[in-house]
């Protein structure tokens, strides 16, 4: 299955064991997250995106590689309600950089493909020091069966990288040297848009790779009308209402962006 084009995101809200979850019975817990997802699942994909991704948004604070064992089950619950629901493809990412859990989530669910925060090199972040496991995860993936395809971010949000800082490099260390099958680029922080220089050199050093690439932060109807052809992108705050990240999916976001989109790919 090639990879979709315009992939939105599901915010999970807070899965069982986490802060925000605030002591209610986990059964519970999973059964709103659940239906929840399900629900926005369904929404996005009738209103005409191609692609979806979960995450545990709502589990914060996160950690740092490793996620305990009652998150990974939940996130496995969601993932096969969503793909049961949906005929588009499913992606995984397990905040903050669980490569593990969302290689198994994936394969053992049926998903398309995972997000992997951080694949390689070193970034410093609120959760301290992230290294990334290239070699491992992409030989864990085939494992596993291979099946499963790995975006990752170059430069991720809430992160400052201790690696190499030209952005074209970095996504050849991760594209070329790190195994990804498309990269993603990002603001500084969730709902910022990267600099448009920044974008314009992202995408010839992605092209130069042959893989493609995400915008996965920020995107807005304004920003993609003045963005260059062969952006592909991963949006989550834009669709819902206020753009606030977590919030309730608002319709005239949804069609908007969708709409702009269309035109966009047709470029």
């Amino acid at each position: 299955m090639s990879l979709p084009g315009l992939i939105g995101v599901i915010h999970l809200p807070a899965l069982p064991g986490s802060p925000g979850a605030n002591g209610k019975p986990p059964s519970k817990v999973l059964h709103l997250a659940r239906e929840r997802a399900v629900e926005e699942a369904k929404r996005l994909e009738k209103s005409g995106f191609e692609g979806l991704i979960i995450e545990n948004f709502g589990d914060a604070p996160f950690y740092k590689n490793r996620v305990p064992a009652e998150t990974i089950a939940a996130m496995s619950v969601i993932a096969s309600a969503v793909i049961e629901s949906v005929k588009i493809p499913l992606g995984i990412n397990v905040l903050r950089n669980d490569a593990d859990a969302a290689l198994a989530i994936a394969t053992v669910t049926g998903a398309a493909f995972v997000r992997i925060n951080v694949l390689a090199g070193v970034v410093a972040t609120d959760q301290g020091l992230i290294e990334g496991e290239a070699a491992r995860w992409v030989r864990e993936n085939q494992r596993l069966g291979g099946r499963v395809r790995i975006l990752a971010d170059v430069h991720v949000k809430h992160a400052r990288t201790l690696s190499s800082d030209d952005l074209g490099i970095a996504i050849e260390e991760v594209a070329g040297r790190g195994g990804a099958d498309g990269v993603i680029v990002t603001g500084a922080t969730t709902g910022r848009l990267p600099a448009e220089e920044s974008l314009r050199a992202a995408l010839g050093s992605a092209r130069h790779c042959g893989v493609p690439l995400y915008v996965g932060s920020g995107m807005t109807v304004e920003g993609l009308a003045y963005s260059e052809p062969g952006l592909r992108l991963i949006v989550g705050s834009a669709l819902r209402r206020g753009g606030k990240a977590g919030a309730t999916l608002d319709a005239p976001r949804i069609s908007a962006l969708v709409k702009a989109w269309r035109q966009y790919s047709r470029t």
